[in-house]
């Protein structure tokens, strides 16, 4: 027998707004439980929600940048449910008129392809609380976070292996991060996924397709993964054992247990007419014009999957390291800001991402505010791709302008950091190198074993003897001139 895994993505994503969505109160995260509340957002009888602009406007500029349809005209329903977190037993949300619809998402791959996820819908709701289980032998209900701004991202099932999952996963997290919507970060709750999971199973040339399960509010890529693995192979295991396969009414919904790492079974999974949907009376619909959406369109960016190609095809690099740098939008733009003023692409992407990342980590702050300009970061790659100074100097220097500020130049001439090139001195002191080191230029000139270790030493023995200041470029032209001769 073989399967084929189905994989679809239900993505909340907490929009980035200063108030919740449909009332005054503050959005916030790890205060105190039960303090930004007010009668909207607890339901109190007579309450009328008020829209939060900002909040559909974000949501708008999200559908746009996954390629969506926006919708002229869209109203708000009222999703019935009873939960002990979700204190008015109902939940705005939008069912059949969503706010954007039919778009697609392009997703790298580890081979260096790229494969398109369609989206099936983007829509805004509230959220609801939190429950917590860890006071004692009962369950406490933090409202803080109900009635915060969700724009819910629907996928159609086109994921087939836990590693495009991952892939689609962390794309949404940078293209809602480059948009300023969210700020996605998972371990706040900012961002949650719940991927919809089933196989297709083929036996004696007929398919057989499991029943679906959904696995509920993952905060990491790890878990998405992780929990898709195990899900695949229980579904495998239960159909070899009962040949249960997908009928109406037979959804589950899972839970992720990340100690044991397996999934657990939570509850049979409602359909759509168990949440009796009905317009809600209390808000009016929105009707988006022509001067509006183009506004709003005027605010999209270039995406981090467009500039991570754009960085391989025109700057050469590979994919991993555009990779690297596209995943933080500020990176990205600091680097391509600094290539355009002159600096060699490769030099720049290793001085930002394996000292400027490591820096901006220790300080907890956004590689552009380390203190460090691209015109700077612009003429330090300067120096050291002319051999001004070596790549262990452009370091330091990077670092010293980070702590202490300055010009890079200065810096360099003050710190010593200027490499000879005067070729007479150069020569000079490979004369004198070869003259005390007869054994490793012999070794270097006719013994193939020992040659580049040889070679190596009497490299290091100038730069020594230069105190560091030798241009190693030509120390090792004239060093092979003399070796050879």
């Amino acid at each position: 027998m073989e399967y084929k895994i189905i994989v679809g993505l239900e993505i909340h994503v907490h929009l980035a707004t200063r108030t919740k969505i449909f009332c005054g109160c503050r959005q916030a995260y790890g205060d105190t439980a039960n303090t930004h509340v007010c009668p909207v957002c607890l339901g109190m009888p007579g309450a009328l929600p008020v829209m939060n602009r900002q909040a559909l406007e974000f949501a708008i500029l999200t559908g746009l940048a996954l390629n969506c349809t926006i919708a002229r005209f869209t109203k708000w329903d009222r999703k019935s449910y009873y939960y002990p977190d979700l204190s008015k037993n109902y939940q705005i949300s939008q069912y059949d008129l969503p706010l954007s619809y039919n778009g697609y998402v392009e997703i790298p791959l580890a081979d260096g392809t790229s494969k398109k996820i369609r989206i099936r819908r983007a829509h805004l709701e509230e959220d609801a609380g939190k429950n917590t289980h860890t006071l004692g032998n009962f369950s406490a209900i933090d409202l803080n976070r109900s009635g915060s701004g969700l724009l819910e991202i629907v996928t159609e099932p086109d994921m087939n292996s836990p590693q495009e999952v991952g892939a689609m996963a962390r794309e949404l997290q940078r293209i809602v991060r480059y948009l300023g919507a969210s700020e996605a970060d998972m371990q706040k709750g900012h961002m949650r996924f719940e991927p919809n999971i089933n196989l297709h199973i083929t036996r004696g040339g007929q398919v057989f397709k499991t029943p679906i399960t959904e696995v509920k509010n993952l905060n990491s890529f790890r878990a998405i993964e992780k929990s898709i693995v195990y899900e695949a192979h229980r579904q495998y295991q239960e159909f070899l054992e009962t040949g249960k396969t997908m009928r109406m009414g037979n959804k589950s919904t899972y839970g992720w247990d990340d100690v044991n790492q397996v999934t657990v079974l939570q509850r049979e999974k409602e359909e759509a007419h168990d949440y009796r949907y009905f317009p809600d009376p209390d808000l009016v619909p929105v009707v988006v014009d022509d001067a509006w959406l183009d506004e709003i369109r005027g605010r999209l960016c270039e995406l981090p999957i467009q500039m991570q190609m754009r960085f391989v095809n025109e700057y050469g690099l590979s994919d991993y390291d555009a990779g690297v740098l596209t995943a933080d939008r500020a990176t990205a733009e600091f680097f391509d800001r600094t290539v355009k003023l002159g600096g060699e692409a490769k030099r720049v992407c290793n001085l930002l991402t394996q000292t400027g990342l490591k820096l901006a980590n220790e300080k907890n702050v956004r590689v552009d505010q380390l203190g460090i300009t691209p015109e700077q970061l612009a003429t330090i790659a300067k120096m050291a791709n002319s051999g001004l100074i070596s790549a262990t100097s452009a370091t330091l220097i990077f670092e010293e302008i980070a702590n202490s500020g300055g010009d890079p130049v200065q810096i360099a001439e003050a710190k010593n950091l200027i490499q000879k090139s005067d070729a007479g001195e150069i020569k000079m002191l490979i004369d004198a190198v070869i003259a005390e080191n007869a054994e490793a230029v012999q070794d270097a000139r006719s013994n193939p074993k020992k040659a580049k270790k040889a070679l190596g030493f009497l490299m290091g023995q100038v730069i020594q003897r230069s105190k560091g200041q030798a241009n190693p470029k030509i120390v090792s032209e004239i060093l092979n001139k003399k070796l050879n001769a």
